[in-house]
């Protein structure tokens, strides 16, 4: 069996990342960590791992790989992104009807925020409310 362990991304300026990143997720940096790299882990364990990796590494557009943050209030997350530094993206292909909105973290990394205010994952993930 396998389960996605962690998501690396190369990354420019790894303090900037970790703020940015944990901020964003609410996750922690998992000790020990590098001068290069972190390992940013949920505050509760669960979910993959989002690692950072302070190598030069070129940026290509469309990128190859991106992840999809699910939302319940997608407005207020676009929001809370924004003034932790993301900037949304514009793409005049993206349908009227898109339930995502790409967005990028200070260093170009993309992102998109999925209105997921009805999936059926959220009592599973944070518990019974």
């Amino acid at each position: 069996m396998l389960i996605v362990g962690s998501i690396v991304l190369r990354v420019d300026d790894l303090e900037a990342e970790i703020s940015f990143w944990t901020a964003a997720l609410d996750y922690e940096v998992r000790e020990p960590r590098d001068d290069d790299f972190a390992v940013l882990r949920a505050r509760d364990r669960r979910g993959p791992n989002l690692s950072l990796d302070a190598v030069a590494a070129p940026r290509s557009l469309p990128p190859r790989i991106h992840l999809d943050l699910y939302a319940e209030d997608q407005t207020a997350e676009v929001a809370r992104l924004t003034s932790l530094g993301a900037r949304e993206v514009p793409w005049d292909k993206r349908p009227a009807d898109a339930d995502y909105v790409i967005m990028e973290d200070p260093e170009g990394h993309r992102f998109c925020v999925i209105d997921a205010a009805d999936w059926d994952g959220w009592n599973e993930r944070l518990g019974a409310r």
